[in-house]
């Protein structure tokens, strides 16, 4: 592959350029004044401020009240103005109306930090996201940071900061989960999580509008944290997608970041007029950057809570061999199942592992994989199970499963299964079902940092999620290539004159000009004529050599198959003539003769296994590049995998192995290997002409003929749509 390797991104960040994020001021602030503490019970300000206090934090705390002259006796003040010392954050608890008056004393008096809780800005219309402009112009003028408005509150449980801005009645252990989340009302939920769950945690943010400080500056502040291990995110838009995606990959090599991203409607999908436009729907984008960027993605908030669980207190899992250790035989083998659903292994058991397994259990247990001891077990059993197993060469997880009988107490199973899981350094989950005796059981195990689900298939799902993610980390880091070969200047003068040509509208690419354009970025594509008859058509045929392909050419119609566009294997003049007549005749009985811009003869490519790579753009993210199985049936089977631009080589190899039909490409039912390397190169030629041309809005190379192994690929097919 000829080219250059930059890291992915490239620019001022991958460069180190850019200024670090400090938000100091709000989540280690020295002292706090809430601005709207009230008297009054039950309300948001007192809420705020009887929380700070409770909380302890470790700074003077004041509240501002335009009347009262104490708030939970303390000594309040008028306005933020008359607060005797310096302030770093500013809690703001006022109508709407008055925010950006208060916000702009908070500015003169030195204010460093506000989180606005007040709504009523963009969430409200036009009206209010105009205001909402104001104060983000104002607040960044004055040099200052805000989280909000319309959002919970922030909250730290760092012993040397210890606070609670938040109007949330749960205060969460002290840990290692920082979270944030762009809902309020789940925030409150979310933080009666973690006491569920016995989750520890270092900061959470409610960001709320997110107007100021968003998402991405929450992760790159906690990568740079040493108290935060792991990130979990409730997010229900992204600000700047293309700019998370470039953190996301930088942090998730030190600590995992686990979301839930609402919204995963597809409507919109079908107004697309490329195979690639309808593939890709609105959430395609959000799985290729998790693909991309090594993000963990759950659906609920529930496995937001149960991934943290795991990854909090337990190391990331160096393969996919999972022991399962049960005193009951069906939840076994519903773990088994699950397993091997998620793409788990259940090993066979080393030799000696069995045999010392038959020292003590009884012959009516199962001493290969998954281990039944059955009902009589005892929590001795456990203990010795539980290290055997987690000793064993061939096992690189443990799943423990314990239903409560009459003879052995859930208190001492729990304690037990710490004991054989002391000093181990692989991880271990645990599933206690039923209810009788549980909850002691569940207590050892929380103390020792063993998570603990209600159903095997939970803790499945945490552990081949943790598994992906450790592969993700040891697999290399990719690296995007730029093509020395690459003709941009013929490209530039394609692109420059179609869009002369095209006045000013967004429109396709002629045959002509989309095989230049190919041929410059390097991309294989068979001579072609376009005609405009078929006396001209079968002159053509007769120069390239037969046999032939007759294509429709139009600019309005994208699948031509759809529409009788496509005659293959024309072997004669004859035969060649007949096809311009039978695809003229087609369109006039649809009433679409005015389309027919005129016929495309290019030679039949025989040979090769049919591949479709494209592109679309995504409002938000960017350029999404698709790879999956071509032809006719690529919209049928949507065997297709999306990555975000600019893609690494470490992007199109995961592209190419992604799809079900990845085995057609590697020599199925005796057929010749394909030459899959000259594919991935093809895709990263794509990515590469995208980037240069921010201009090209939709492409489809379908099909892509993949050749044998080290005969290249050839673009049979393909369309290029512009933007203005």
């Amino acid at each position: 592959m000829s080219g250059a390797v930059i890291p992915p991104g490239g620019g001022a960040a991958a460069r180190g350029g850019q200024d670090k994020v400090d938000l100091s001021a709000i989540l280690r602030p020295r002292s706090v004044a809430v601005i709207g503490a009230s008297t009054r019970e039950g309300s948001i300000g007192g809420t705020i401020f009887r929380n700070l206090l409770l909380g302890d934090f470790n700074g003077p705390v004041y509240p501002v009240h335009l009347k009262a002259d104490a708030v939970h006796a303390v000594k309040a003040y008028r306005s933020i103005a008359e607060v005797p010392g310096p302030v770093d954050l500013a809690v703001v608890v006022v109508p709407a109306k008055s925010v950006i008056d208060v916000v702009e004393q908070c500015a003169d008096k030195g204010v460093r930090g506000v989180v606005v809780i007040s709504a009523g800005f963009r969430e409200t219309g036009e009206d209010g996201l105009e205001e909402e402009m104001h104060l983000l112009e104002l607040v960044r003028s004055r040099g200052m940071r805000m989280v909000g408005p319309n959002c919970l509150g922030v909250l730290s449980t760092d012993p040397e900061v210890r606070l609670d801005a938040t109007f949330a009645p749960t205060y969460p252990p002290e840990g290692k989960v920082a979270i944030a989340s762009q809902s309020g009302a789940l925030g409150v939920a979310i933080l009666d999580y973690t006491r569920d769950f016995n989750i520890g945690v270092s900061d959470f943010v409610s960001i709320g509008n997110k107007a100021d400080v968003s998402g991405n500056d929450l992760v790159e502040w906690w990568e740079r944290d040493p108290r935060t291990k792991v990130i979990l995110l409730y997010l229900e838009s992204f600000g700047n997608p293309r700019k998370f995606t470039r953190i996301a990959r930088r942090t998730t090599r030190k600590k995992p970041i686990v979301a839930v991203k609402s919204g995963r409607s597809r409507r919109g999908s079908t107004a697309a007029s490329s195979h690639t436009g309808a593939l890709a729907g609105a959430d395609v984008a959000v799985d290729a950057l998790a693909a991309q960027a090594g993000l963990i993605r759950v659906d609920t908030v529930e496995e937001l809570f149960e991934m943290a669980a795991f990854l909090a207190h337990q190391p990331v899992p160096q393969g996919k061999r999972v022991a399962i250790l049960t005193n009951a035989g069906g939840p076994g083998i519903l773990a088994t199942d699950a397993c091997e659903a998620r793409g788990l292994e259940i090993p066979d058991l080393a030799e000696e592992t069995v045999r010392r397994f038959r020292e003590f259990l009884p012959p009516e247990a199962s001493t290969r994989n998954p281990v039944d001891m059955i009902a009589s077990a005892t929590a001795e059993s456990f203990e010795k199970g539980t290290r055997l197993l987690l000793a064993d060469p061939n096992v690189d997880a443990l799943i423990v499963l314990f239903v409560p009988p009459i003879v052995t107490e859930a208190k001492a199973v729990g304690q037990a299964i710490v004991q054989g899981a002391s000093g181990t350094t692989k991880p271990v989950l645990s599933c206690f079902l039923g209810r009788q005796g549980v909850p002691e059981g569940l207590r050892s195990l929380k103390r020792a940092q063993i998570p603990s689900y209600a159903f095997p298939e939970s803790a499945v799902r945490v552990l081949a999620r943790a598994v992906r993610y450790g592969e993700w980390l040891r697999k290399p880091r990719g690296r995007v290539h730029g093509f020395y070969d690459v003709r941009r200047d013929e490209a530039l003068s394609v692109v420059e004159a179609a869009r002369e040509r095209l006045e000013g509208e967004e429109g396709w690419l002629s045959p002509t000009e989309v095989e230049r354009m190919l041929r410059a970025y390097g991309v294989r594509f068979p001579d072609a004529r376009v005609t405009a008859n078929a006396e001209e058509a079968a002159k053509a045929a007769s120069e390239l050599g037969f046999p032939v392909v007759v294509k429709l050419v139009s600019d309005t119609i994208a699948h031509k198959s759809d529409v009788g566009g496509v005659r293959l294997d024309l072997r004669n003049e004859g035969e060649v003539k007949a096809a311009v007549r039978e695809i003229t005749e087609s369109l006039e009985e649809l009433g679409l003769e005015d389309h027919i811009l005129g016929f495309n003869v290019q030679p039949l490519v025989k040979e090769g296994v049919e591949v479709i790579v494209g592109m679309t753009l995504d409002p938000k993210f960017g350029p999404l590049i698709a790879f999956g199985l071509g032809g006719v049936h690529v919209e049928l089977m949507k065997d297709v995998a999306f990555r975000i631009h600019p893609l690494t080589n470490r992007d199109a190899h995961e592209m190419v192995r992604e799809v079900k039909g990845f085995p057609l490409l590697t020599g199925f039912r005796g057929a010749p290997s394909a030459d899959v390397s000259a594919l991935e190169e093809v895709i990263l030629r794509v990515s590469a002409m995208v980037g240069d041309f921010p201009e090209i809005s939709e492409m489809d190379l379908n099909p892509v003929k993949v050749l044998p192994e080290g005969r290249g690929c050839i673009a049979v097919d393909a369309r290029i749509r512009l933007r203005p």
